[in-house]
């Protein structure tokens, strides 16, 4: 028996992903035209002997998430629970805090994924790669190759090229380690817990300590709860025969930015092809011209003169007028995109409408094309004082009028616009 956690985060993450994550949970918002965690559970629900799924965050229960889990149990027929921590607890802290919740059952296994990355998600791989190790408690966590510059932006991995121990694990070296990183993608089996708890039971007397020597330390028990796989678990278990590396060559990607969305959702509309070809749209007469992989609702509407693609997911209910250009954008429900507009690199917010001959443009923030091994920058919002040319957002409930111009900007919910912009946060 296994269970699967999927580690959802809070609404104090997410913060590079405003303005989209006022209208929903960063995890909910739609990647190739489902939610961003769906494509997580999919993967899930292909293990076999998978029995659970758990959600672990703290976002209030919501509308959006209660309906979310109730289409995503009536579709994969299994049982899908959010539990709910009260505070923000780490990556270690949130499994710790809920042990109890993922043992019931006594599951063999388990997997832990953040929900902010892309992927294909070789779940079954490395469910068999651990059981060729022989140790039945043994740890893995997915890892890939990044280019030496990039890769000190992630948790490097130094490993036994013959065995693939881990044996060596830093996260976000000032200076190059390794060019393998960690993809936020584990397989843990229960013994996972007595780690975790040493580390509960040393940082709680290092706090106890504090306290008797007059050191102030308000939250004490929470602080002691705070704890990070990253740098707390897996530094310490390397090394010991413990932890080892899965290496993928499939595809992987943060999705921190709404620009890497963009680029996520490329990414599994590619992947489409293979596993989900019944939600790419085809070149059918009558139809709109689609170039490339493009996913569009069956309730959108999309006049038959219309170009899309590469790389466009059209949501629902959205409106298409003729002559529309849309090429490497995601447009979300509800939009109206009028006759003879042009969409490039940029996302169309809820129920946002562009006018006649407008023109909405972005700058891709894509990996170096040359480099195999190039991963998406984080983005800093602002360099050199002024705003980072990047792809264009669109806010929930946004009128952009007809024949302007915006360029490289952001513009916040339920905002008239009467002129052009170009590299501007409209507030």
């Amino acid at each position: 028996m296994l269970k699967a956690v999927i580690l959802i985060g809070g609404p104090q993450k997410g913060t590079r992903f405003r303005p989209l994550s006022f209208e929903v949970p960063k995890p909910l918002f739609p990647v190739a035209g489902v939610p961003m965690i769906q494509h997580h559970i999919e993967a899930c629900t292909k293990v076999p002997s998978m029995k659970e799924i758990l959600l672990v965050g703290f976002y209030q229960p919501n509308e959006a998430l209660s309906r979310f889990l109730v289409s995503a149990q009536q579709e994969f027929k299994i049982p899908i629970r959010y539990l709910q921590e009260y505070a923000a607890l780490g990556t270690g802290g949130g499994i710790y805090h809920f042990r109890d919740q993922i043992l019931s059952g006594s599951p063999e296994a388990f997997f832990v994924l953040n929900a902010d990355v892309c992927s294909e998600f070789p779940l079954p791989e490395m469910l068999a790669f651990q059981q060729q190790r022989g140790d039945p408690h043994s740890f893995v966590m997915l890892g890939t190759t990044a280019n030496r510059k990039q890769s000190l932006n992630y948790g490097c991995i130094v490993a036994n090229t013959e065995t693939c121990e881990v044996l060596h694990y830093v996260e976000k070296p000032s200076t190059f380690v390794s060019e393998i990183i960690n993809c936020g993608i584990y397989l843990f089996t229960p013994a996972i817990f007595q780690h975790i708890g040493e580390v509960f039971q040393r940082t709680q007397q290092e706090l106890l300590l504090g306290a008797c020597l007059g050191e102030q330390s308000p939250n004490g028990w929470q602080r002691a709860e705070v704890i990070r796989l990253e740098q707390d678990v897996f530094t310490a278990l390397a090394g010991h025969g413990k932890l080892y590396v899965y290496k993928t060559d499939g595809f992987w990607s943060q999705i921190k930015s709404a620009g890497s969305a963009i680029y996520a959702s490329r990414l599994y509309l590619s992947q489409y092809s293979q596993c989900h070809p019944e939600r790419l749209a085809p070149n059918s007469p009558g139809g709109p011209t689609v170039r490339g992989n493009v996913y569009v609702h069956p309730t959108a509407s999309i006049d038959r003169s219309a170009v899309l693609g590469p790389n466009v997911s059209i949501g629902k209910g959205v409106m298409v007028g003729a002559g529309v250009r849309v090429r490497e954008s995601i447009i979300l429900h509800g939009a109206s995109l009028q006759d003879h507009t042009c969409v490039l690199n940029s996302i169309v917010g809820w129920d946002s409408t562009i006018g006649r001959w407008a023109r909405v443009e972005g700058t891709p923030s894509d990996p170096n094309p040359n480099d195999p091994y190039a991963k998406i920058d984080s983005e800093t919002l602002f360099r050199d004082g002024r705003l980072t040319p990047s792809i264009t957002i669109l806010g929930c409930n946004v009128t952009i009028p007809a024949e302007v111009v915006i360029l490289n900007s952001i513009v916040l919910p339920h905002k008239e616009l009467s002129r052009s912009f170009k590299n501007q946060i409209i507030l």
